[in-house]
């Protein structure tokens, strides 16, 4: 049986997933270090549908540091692994170089495709300015679920973050610092520059009043320039992430915008800090349905439902 993808290392640059069936390159997993300004940091772009639609942006000129899909610490114990200016209350953004951290690309132990899918796990390091270690991150990203009739794949990124600190690390936000509905931090998608006011959807609602609010799965469709059409991703939360915070956890809350730029995260840091005590680690799933065209909330549903984790 000939495997749903192909995977591509170009050693010390990226690893390439590409649709067996079609030869279209689903993602691009970068984890060359890049600018110091902007936070050095791997990242996923592009980040393609079936049809080879690119759904992600790079560099925008807005903010520099926006890459695809990546994990990021807007503030983390006074440092700014997010990259470029840091938001300081009563300033506003400002350029403090010093605060500008990384997260550094430390190793493979695993890179490998399967009958359905492929997979790889990587070891990465967190560091401030200083380049002394703060954490230690396992991360898992794996392909799978290509479904040519519904036009759709998906993806699972899995974080687990140590704390290898003497003291707590301290995770927050802007408005953790007292910016309002900036609440962006932990794993961040920027959509391409065509997807400014696209529709958002979640369970129970849709518009950009979903900023901060709390769902088990939040949907963002925009329409494509150049080639005709729309394209819908699913951000979801695996079960075990208990975004409510119902069973002690600490709640999670979408960062979601459609003016200005697109952009979703399921923050772990919007309205309150999380605070990782030293040697804790603190453990995340996402999924991400990748699809062609503008899905509307009963089919998102079901196909939500339909993935096993």
């Amino acid at each position: 049986m000939t495997p749903a993808v192909g995977l591509v290392h170009h050693h010390g640059h990226h690893l390439s997933v590409t649709s067996s069936r079609s030869g279209v390159e689903l993602l691009r997993y970068v984890y060359r270090a890049e600018d110091e300004w902007e936070a050095p940091k791997p990242y996923i772009h592009p980040l393609r549908t079936l049809s080879g639609q690119v759904v992600t942006g790079y560099r925008p000129n807005d903010h520099r540091w926006h890459k695809g899909l990546q994990m990021t610490a807007s503030h983390l114990s006074g440092a700014n692994l997010w990259g470029g200016n840091s938001y300081v209350h009563g300033e506003g953004y400002v350029a403090l170089p010093e605060r500008v951290g990384s997260m550094a690309h430390a190793g493979f132990d695993d890179v490998s495709v399967h009958d359905d899918g492929a997979r790889f796990s990587e070891r990465l390091t967190w560091h401030p300015r200083s380049g002394a270690l703060w954490a230690d991150e396992t991360r898992r990203i794996e392909v799978h679920d290509l479904d040519e009739t519904s036009g759709s794949w998906a993806l699972t990124w899995s974080s687990a973050i140590t704390n290898r600190r003497r003291e707590p690390l301290r995770f927050g936000s802007p408005t953790t610092h007292g910016r309002p509905n900036a609440g962006y931090t932990g794993l961040f998608w920027r959509g391409p520059r065509a997807f400014r006011d696209g529709r958002i959807i979640a369970p129970h609602a849709e518009g950009p009043d979903l900023m901060g609010q709390q769902a088990p799965w939040l949907a963002y469709s925009g329409e494509h320039d150049e080639a005709d059409g729309h394209a819908t991703l699913v951000f979801v939360h695996s079960p075990e992430n208990d975004h409510t915070g119902a069973n002690g956890q600490h709640p999670a809350h979408w960062f979601v915008r459609n003016s200005s730029f697109a952009a979703v995260a399921p923050s772990f840091a919007f309205n309150d800090e999380l605070v990782l005590e030293p040697e804790a680690t603190l453990t995340r799933r996402y999924r991400v349905v990748v699809a062609d065209g503008a899905w509307e909330r009963d089919r998102i549903a079901s196909v939500v439902g339909g993935l096993s984790w």
